[in-house]
Formats: structure tokens, C-alpha cells, sequence
């Protein structure tokens, strides 16, 4: 892997903790371009693509981008059967610390069940009774060492598809060590969250329908600008410290930094598949902050790498190295600012 040019001594931080969903899934290819109904019926086909849930997703772009001597220490469980096991030993080649990585004998491997419009957009229906279930404040409380040995020098990374007790518990001890804390959540857990958890929580990343969950509205109803600065308004009176980054899919991405909000368009590329492309925001936006970017200069990181990771079929884009963001950024006439450029370098 071909990771950013960055010295390990200039790395804001040394390590990062999380957890979230480790687990694997298909994708189905939707005839028809219109949204599919409540009560509808529509054919389509399998693809022969290769699906990972959030907490491996995020964390792959993370290790890839910021090399190998960057920790990245994961919290989950799988089944023990055939999915788990194969992603046992995905996460061991790629270079994960695998010390908080548990075959739970009772359950099975995460399993998310995605589809495809035609345009390559979609979504997931992903099951909630995994071994990811399973993880709970207790688990997360056994990688306490880790957190003090790398204290005040570490990502806290709360990700969707473990329960939420379980990412409040790793935001905690991030507090506690003095860690950067960022967080994303499901539309359906933002409609019940407590604000409380806010407090905890550096970068929250969400995207657009997430956003629009959060505030109470819908985003067929409300205008984008309308929705995203209700939801700054809502989350700054919780935290006035909190950073926000909103994904819109084709329409772009959002980021409030704490004194203003700030537009990128998306990239020009060919989309294949959209799947996987907000973790991949989210996974810029901390590699840039780890390689010592501002918040804006880590925006167009992030906006860069989302670009590049639609190209692939699969929702980790296992081809993304410096030198294949650098040239994704020539074709679309060097948007990048000279910071970012020295760590694409050759």
C-alpha cells in the first residue's frame, strides 16, 4: 500500500481505537431508477461485488492512507462461521491489531443486504441480531490499557451496527484519555439518541437523510441548507466545540468547523457504486487530521477519497494509494491545497 507521504513523528496522532460493525453482506441490482415502495415488487439480479460493514470500511482507508506504523486497534466480534472467519483473516493481512477481535460461538457474522439503482446509488438493510450485537460497555472496557497507553495521542472512532451503549463507552474513555472522539450514527438511532451524547463527541459525520433525521424533518420537504443549519444550530447548543461533517451524495459535502460552513462539490469520476462512500468521507476527514491538516484542508482529503472510492465496485476500494488520489486530482485540475499535494507526492 502506497500510504501519504508523512513521517511518524509528524502524525498529530499514534493510534486509533474503535468499534462498529465488522460483518459482510450482497448486493441486488434494482430494475427501475425510482425509489423503491413500501409495498412494492421489483426484480433484479446479484452482483458479484464484495460488501464490509462500517467499522472495517472506515479503518481500512485509515491503515491504507496512513501506513503501517499508524495503530489502528478495532473492538467487535463475529460469528464463528464461514463470513467470520474469512474476515478474521482479511483484518489480520491488512494489519489490524486483532487483540479486541472476538468468534462468538452463539451468533452470526454481520450481514448487510445492499442495493444498487441503476444510477449506482442505494442503500442497505443490515441485521441487528449479529455477534456485533453482542458488543457491549463491558467488552469495550477491556481495551482500557490501550487507551492509557495511548493517551492524549488517539482516535476514539464510534461507528453504527453495535449498539449504541457499547459506542458510548469507547466515547467515554476517549474522554477520559484525551483522545479526538468522532462519531456517525443511523437515521433511525438520531431520532432517539440522547443529546447527551453530543457532548462527548469532536467530529460527528452524517449524511444528509441522517441529518434531517436528527432535526425532525424530511429531506423530500426541506431544503438542504434548511436542514443542515437547524442541525448546527441544534448540536452547537449542545456542544459549542463539536465539528459536523454532512454528506449529500452527488450534491456534495458540508462542513461546519465551528465559526463557519463550508461547501465541496464532488469529485468528476465514474460512478460504479456508491456503497461505503460516506465512511469513506469520514476516514479522509481523520487521516487529514492525523497528517496534520487544517479542518478544511482535511475536507477536500476526505472529498478526495469518497471520489475515488465510488470508482470500484466493491465498497472498499482496496486500489485507493497516494499516487491514485493524486492523479483523480490532475483530472479534475489540482483542487487540492499544497499541504495535501506534498503528502501525495511521488
Amino acid at each position: 500500500m502506497r500510504a501519504l507521504k508523512i513521517t511518524s513523528n509528524s502524525k498529530r496522532y499514534q493510534a486509533m481505537i474503535g468499534t462498529g460493525g465488522i460483518g459482510s453482506g450482497m448486493f441486488f441490482r434494482l430494475n427501475g431508477d425510482h425509489t423503491l415502495g413500501r409495498e412494492e415488487s421489483r426484480s433484479g439480479y446479484f452482483l458479484d461485488r464484495k460488501d464490509y460493514c462500517k467499522l472495517h470500511i472506515i479503518s481500512y482507508y485509515v491503515k491504507a492512507l496512513l501506513g503501517a506504523d499508524f495503530e489502528v486497534i478495532l473492538l467487535g466480534k463475529v460469528g464463528d462461521d464461514t463470513f467470520g472467519n474469512k474476515l478474521l483473516n482479511d483484518l489480520r493481512d491488512i494489519g489490524f491489531s486483532m487483540d479486541y477481535i472476538e468468534s462468538s460461538p452463539k451468533s452470526q457474522t454481520l450481514f448487510s443486504y445492499c442495493f444498487i439503482y441503476p444510477d449506482g446509488s442505494g442503500g442497505n438493510l443490515t441485521t441487528c441480531d449479529s455477534a456485533c450485537s453482542e458488543v457491549d460497555p463491558e467488552f469495550i472496557r477491556k481495551s482500557e490499557k490501550e487507551f492509557a497507553k495511548h493517551a492524549g495521542n488517539g482516535i476514539a472512532l464510534a461507528a453504527p451496527e453495535v449498539p449504541l451503549a457499547a459506542r458510548e463507552e469507547i466515547l467515554e474513555l476517549g474522554t477520559k484519555y484525551n483522545f479526538y472522539t468522532a462519531a456517525s450514527f443511523t437515521s433511525e438511532e438520531l431520532q432517539t439518541v440522547s443529546p447527551d451524547i453530543f457532548k462527548k463527541i469532536n467530529l460527528l459525520a452524517v449524511n444528509l437523510d441522517e441529518a434531517a433525521a436528527l432535526v425532525g424533518k424530511r429531506c423530500d420537504e426541506n431544503d438542504t441548507r434548511q436542514i443542515i443549519d437547524t442541525t448546527v444550530k441544534m448540536l452547537t447548543e449542545i456542544n459549542p466545540t463539536i465539528t459536523i461533517s454532512i454528506t449529500e451524495g452527488k450534491k456534495g459535502s458540508w462542513i461546519w468547523d465551528g465559526n463557519s460552513l463550508t461547501h465541496l462539490p464532488v469529485y468528476n469520476v465514474n460512478v460504479v457504486n456508491t456503497a461505503g462512500a460516506g465512511d469513506a468521507h469520514l476516514s479522509g476527514l481523520l487521516v487529514g487530521l492525523t497528517a496534520g491538516l487544517s479542518l478544511k484542508e482535511a475536507h477536500q482529503l476526505a472529498n478526495l477519497v469518497s471520489g475515488c472510492s465510488v470508482e470500484s465496485e466493491h465498497t472498499i476500494n482496496t486500489d485507493i494509494t497516494r499516487d491514485v488520489l493524486r492523479e483523480l486530482d490532475d483530472k479534475n485540475g489540482n483542487k487540492l491545497s499544497e499541504n495535501i499535494h506534498s503528502l501525495l507526492e511521488d
